[in-house]
């Protein structure tokens, strides 16, 4: 979103795990929140409610600006963005604005919007910016490696997507996705310490009382008013930072006898209880490459057509093949994620092409891929002639922003 010649362009990208926000130019965003919210429904206006509301008719009244929290004024539910989620809430549910990847609530999306914009400390005057440009999330990946034609495997929270990248242009019929993400490994992660008689507590749920000098004991506390969905995501907190601090990818694939006496690893969970993590470090992050291992997991859902849900190396052979003949070889040295992938992609293809998968060695370069590179293309000189102005909208409508933001 542009603020003018004087003021940073913004860069935003709503993820369906994390938001990331920030101004263009900088090498990392400057907030990054969670993009579930928690939500409280209002059976009636409560004074909380009375006092944001009369304050915002008194900041609207000066900026002549409608008030834009429809959620009080319709639904009459309060929403809890970024930090506020950290806080148990009686009955407070934990709800996500996306599915596989697509927004599916665009009031929640305006809410992580006008998070997003307190914490960079930009308002325009509740979003009444004078130009935005919408991009899609391979092109920014690619930009952000400094190559504007490449094969770009983005595993996200939700989904994971195959793109081919070509000039600066997603070639839409090379898109391959995959419902197969980081939430799902983390689901699976979780049914396994379940099935291993593994108990999770979440933060809030718990006090540790001294009985002795250095020594604690675990006392549960009685929260009723505590919904299932906020107490299953703080699990899956817990499970994802487990996940993140001992799982790899195996060099080969995982066989269950091969892996059946690896070390185990261990981890501390924070209500002090240590566990043994051991193939389930391997086998875990190997379901991105073979899918039918989750089945294997006691506990774990089933995908409905589980013969759709491909692995990584099968994507991106099918998202090449989709491309033009001429393009391939190029697609295929320009693979953009991790080593093991291009070993694969090389035994599923023919003998005679070169295959080379590129990834930054940084890791805050590789989570923040799409954001990095949205903040490089904002910042480019060139790039001021590819804002959709708000002049351009009032002219032609929305379904102008299809032109400029191919």
């Amino acid at each position: 979103m542009y603020g003018g010649d004087e003021v940073s362009a913004i860069v935003i990208d709503v993820g369906s795990y994390s938001c990331k926000a920030g101004y263009a130019g900088d090498d990392t965003p400057k907030a990054v929140f969670p993009s579930v919210v928690g939500s409280i429904e209002q059976t009636g206006e409560t004074d909380e409610a009375k006092a944001d509301k009369e304050a915002e008719a008194a900041s609207d009244s000066k900026n002549g600006a409608k008030p834009m929290d429809v959620d009080k004024a319709k639904t009459k539910r309060k929403l809890y963005v970024g930090q506020e989620l950290e806080f148990r809430r009686d009955h407070m549910e934990v709800i996500s604005p996306m599915k596989d990847g697509t927004v599916t609530d665009w009031d929640i999306v305006d809410n992580i919007w006008n998070h997003a914009f307190r914490a960079a400390e930009l308002m325009f005057e509740k979003y009444k910016v004078p130009a935005l440009f919408l991009a899609k999330n391979a092109v920014l990946t690619s930009f952000a490696s400094g190559r504007a034609t490449s094969l770009v495997v983005d595993s996200g929270g939700g989904s994971t997507v195959v793109a081919a990248v070509h000039d600066g242009y997603v070639l839409q019929k090379s898109v391959a996705t995959s419902p197969i993400g980081g939430e799902f490994l983390t689901d699976c992660m979780m049914k396994s310490l379940e099935s291993k008689g593994v108990v999770i507590r979440p933060r809030y749920s718990f006090k540790k009382k001294e009985v002795g000098p250095g020594e604690y004991k675990v006392v549960d506390l009685d929260l009723p008013n505590t919904t299932e969905s906020y107490k299953l995501y703080c699990m899956r907190a817990i499970a994802s930072d487990i996940k993140e601090s001992v799982c790899r990818v195996p060099d080969t694939a995982f066989d269950e006898v091969a892996y059946a006496n690896v070390p185990t690893t261990s981890y501390e969970l924070p209500d002090g209880q240590t566990i043994e993590v051991g193939a389930d470090r391997f086998k875990i992050p190997d379901i991105l490459f073979n899918p039918s291992l989750s089945q294997t997991i006691p506990g774990v859902d089933g995908f409905a057509d589980s013969m759709s849900v491909r692995g990584l190396p099968r994507m991106v052979i099918d998202s090449v093949n989709r491309c033009d003949v001429d393009i391939r070889k190029e697609l295929l040295s320009s693979i953009l994620l991790k080593e093991r992938l291009e070993k694969e992609v090389l035994e599923e293809s023919s003998g005679n092409t070169r295959v080379k998968v590129l990834a930054s060695g940084n890791s805050v370069e590789r989570r923040f891929s799409v954001w990095i590179g949205g903040s490089i293309l904002a910042s480019l000189g060139s790039f001021q002639q590819m804002w959709f102005s708000k002049a351009e909208y009032e002219e032609h409508g929305v379904s102008y922003i299809q032109r400029k933001c191919p």
